[in-house]
């Protein structure tokens, strides 16, 4: 299994952790992945990334699609791609949710899965360079004939010769997202993967994979799952130190009835407390909201404790069908235990 580590999005102040990141590159990591909501953007740090990095791969994890339109995005990640060398570049694409969509960029929420499907096959036709770019979708078309066009829109043809096969991942979490990304993606980036739920998934992306032909199966497909790691000789300290994220995410990140991470929560038999977490972040009190999160629910998508532990534990993420894993975690030990984990699980 190939490693990655994920940096996120920054807080309050723009802080690469640029040495941790050359160290993973060293211990042999595969992939970095930055991240964005609504504060830093999840390519600049890429490009920053690429003059200080030799080999390691760089992917938006993810880049929002209300952030700029299909083609910019494509502009991004080429331009990326070539200043770091070419090949280095992954584009991980996901929707957000309609409060990011509507209330930070200002772009209807619409319908999703035509959103994505039209998205990347603009994308891949401005990386081929193919002809002109024309696309005819149920959500985006180019040239744009709509409210306010002036009808006088050309097709163009990018003037930078771009890597043509950049990959694209998509990060998707229902059933018909799944298929779709099974369908037109080149990866995945799952929504709640843990271990043991492959079996879950596994039906959707197999329709997509029968509905994209050529042959196309998990043999040539990523599964890049992630994992929160946290090194702490007290298991009971190291799951509380991540319950406030959860509480943000399952209480308090989308709207009451459109949680991403909620839902899944459900989905995985933790539905009580989803509604408790909920109920009490969006009553403001955050605290009671990081107290309800269940220690059980933090373990199971997580690998915290002593290095031994997480070493141990690793041993089913590296049997969950998953081709990748991503690392997330603050902690420069973390990185080397993983790496430990990784090699000792080979």
């Amino acid at each position: 299994m190939k490693l990655g580590l994920s940096i996120g999005y920054s807080g309050a102040e723009m802080a690469l952790p640029v040495e941790r990141v050359q160290r993973a590159e060293q211990l042999g990591y595969d992939i970095v992945w930055t991240a964005e909501a609504y504060g830093s953007d999840a390519v600049t740090p890429l490009a920053y990334l690429a003059a200080k990095t030799q080999r390691i791969r760089l992917g938006t994890g993810i880049m929002q699609l209300a952030a700029r339109p299909p083609a910019n995005a494509a502009m991004c990640a080429a331009t990326v791609d070539a200043m770091a060398g070419g090949g280095r570049f992954v584009v991980g694409l996901g929707v957000s949710g309609p409060q990011i969509v509507e209330g930070w960029y200002g772009q209807p929420w619409g319908r999703p899965y035509y959103r994505i499907k039209d998205y990347v096959a603009i994308m891949r036709k401005v990386f081929r360079r193919e002809e002109p770019v024309t696309h005819d979708g149920e959500e985006i078309s180019l040239p744009y004939t709509g409210e306010g066009a002036l009808g006088v829109g050309k097709p163009l043809k990018s003037i930078l010769h771009m890597n043509p096969n950049i990959p694209i991942y998509l990060g998707t979490g229902n059933a018909a997202t799944v298929r779709l990304t099974g369908e037109i993606a080149d990866g995945w980036l799952p929504l709640g993967f843990v271990p043991g739920s492959l079996h879950e998934y596994l039906p959707w992306l197999e329709e997509g994979f029968a509905r994209a032909g050529g042959g196309k199966s998990l043999a040539t497909f990523e599964i890049a799952a992630s994992v929160h790691v946290e090194v702490n000789d007290d298991v009971k300290t190291a799951l509380r130190k991540l319950k406030p994220e959860v509480a943000l995410y399952v209480g308090g990140m989308g709207h009451k009835d459109k949680n991403f991470h909620k839902e899944m929560m459900i989905r995985r038999g933790f539905g009580d407390a989803a509604d408790r977490i909920q109920e009490l972040y969006l009553a403001g009190r955050k605290e009671e909201a990081t107290d309800a999160v269940p220690d059980e629910w933090v373990d199971q998508k997580s690998l915290v404790g002593p290095a031994a532990r997480i070493k141990q534990r690793y041993g089913a993420w590296a049997e969950s069908g998953a081709t990748s894993l991503t690392v997330r975690t603050k902690q420069d030990e973390a990185v080397e235990v993983m790496a430990q984990a990784a090699r000792l699980n080979a």
